[in-house]
C-alpha cells in the first residue's frame, strides 16, 4: 500500500515537474511582453517589474498585423482542408483496400519528415519561383499540405484499421456507393480521429515558421513572419517581440485548450481493445 502511494506520488510530481518546464517559456514570454525594453532585458526583474501595455498598443497599432492574421488563418484553415481531402481517401484505399506495397509507401510517406527542411531548400524555392507561387497564400496553402499530409495519411490510416468492416461491408450490402460509404459510415464512426487530425494540421500550420519566412516577403507572410519582423537591424526588441508573440500564439493555444479532449481521443482512438 505504501509503495503504492510513493509510486502515485512520484508520477505525480514527475508529471508536474514536467508541465512546468514545458509551460515557462509561456509563461516567461507573457511576462516579458508587459514590461519595458529596458526591463525585458534586466534578468533581476523577472516578477518585479511595472506593468505596461504599451507594446501590445504598438503591435495593434501595426496595419500590417491584421494582414499577416489574416493570412495565417486563411492558410491554416485552407491547407487543413486540402489536407484532409487528400488524407481520407488515400487512407481509406490503404485501410481497406491493401496491397503487397501499402506498408512500404506507408513508411516511405513517415520517412519524408525526417529530411531536413533546408536540404530541399533551393529546389522548392526555384520550382515555386518558376510556377509564380512565391509570397502568395496559394503557394504557401500548398507547402503546408505537402507538409502535413503524410502525418495525416498515417494518424487517419490507424484510425480506419480500428472500424470493423462489417459495418462498411452492410453499407455496401445496402447499395451505397464508395463516396456514400465514406461519408456516411466511415467518418461519422472515425470522427474523434478526423477531429483531432484536423486540430493537429492547424496547430502544424499555424506554427510553421521555416517555410513562411522562405517563401513569403509581404502580401502572403503570416504571423510568424510578423513575429520575425521585430528583429531588425536597429536590434532585437524582446518585449515587443513576446507581445507579438503571444498575441500570435494566444489564439491557437486557446484552441487547443479547448479542443485538448478531442485530441486526446483522437490519438488514443483504438488504444484499448
Amino acid at each position: 500500500m505504501r509503495a503504492s502511494f510513493i509510486s502515485r506520488t512520484c508520477i505525480f510530481l514527475g508529471a508536474w515537474t514536467v508541465a512546468a518546464v514545458m509551460f515557462f517559456p509561456i509563461a516567461w514570454t507573457v511576462l516579458t511582453s508587459f514590461k519595458t525594453e529596458s526591463s525585458a532585458i534586466d534578468a533581476s526583474g523577472l516578477l518585479h517589474f511595472e506593468p505596461t501595455l504599451e507594446n501590445y498598443s504598438e503591435v495593434f497599432e501595426r496595419a500590417e498585423y491584421f494582414d499577416h492574421a489574416i493570412n495565417s488563418v486563411i492558410v491554416s484553415v485552407g491547407a487543413t482542408l486540402l489536407v484532409i481531402a487528400l488524407a481520407v481517401p488515400c487512407a481509406y484505399s490503404m485501410a481497406f483496400h491493401p496491397t503487397r506495397s501499402t506498408r512500404s509507401l506507408l513508411l516511405w510517406m513517415l520517412s519524408t519528415k525526417m529530411l531536413p527542411a533546408v536540404g530541399v531548400l533551393m529546389p522548392i524555392y526555384i520550382l515555386f519561383r518558376s510556377l509564380g507561387m512565391l509570397d502568395t497564400r496559394g503557394g504557401l496553402i500548398l507547402m503546408y499540405t505537402l507538409m502535413n499530409l503524410p502525418l495525416a495519411v498515417w494518424m487517419l490510416f490507424t484510425f480506419f484499421k480500428e472500424i470493423p468492416r462489417d459495418i462498411l461491408e452492410a453499407g455496401r450490402m445496402d447499395g451505397a456507393r464508395t463516396v456514400q460509404e465514406i461519408r456516411h459510415l466511415l467518418l461519422p464512426l472515425a470522427l474523434p480521429g478526423l477531429a483531432s487530425t484536423c486540430l493537429l494540421s492547424l496547430i502544424l500550420c499555424w506554427n510553421e515558421a521555416f517555410w513562411s519566412l522562405t517563401l513569403t516577403s509581404s502580401a502572403a507572410a503570416p504571423l510568424t513572419a510578423f513575429i520575425a519582423s521585430f528583429s531588425s537591424p536597429e536590434g532585437l526588441f524582446f518585449a515587443k517581440l513576446s507581445a507579438a508573440s503571444t498575441v500570435a500564439f494566444l489564439p491557437i493555444l486557446t484552441l487547443g485548450w479547448l479542443g485538448q479532449r478531442q485530441l486526446v481521443r483522437g490519438l488514443t482512438f483504438g488504444a484499448v481493445k
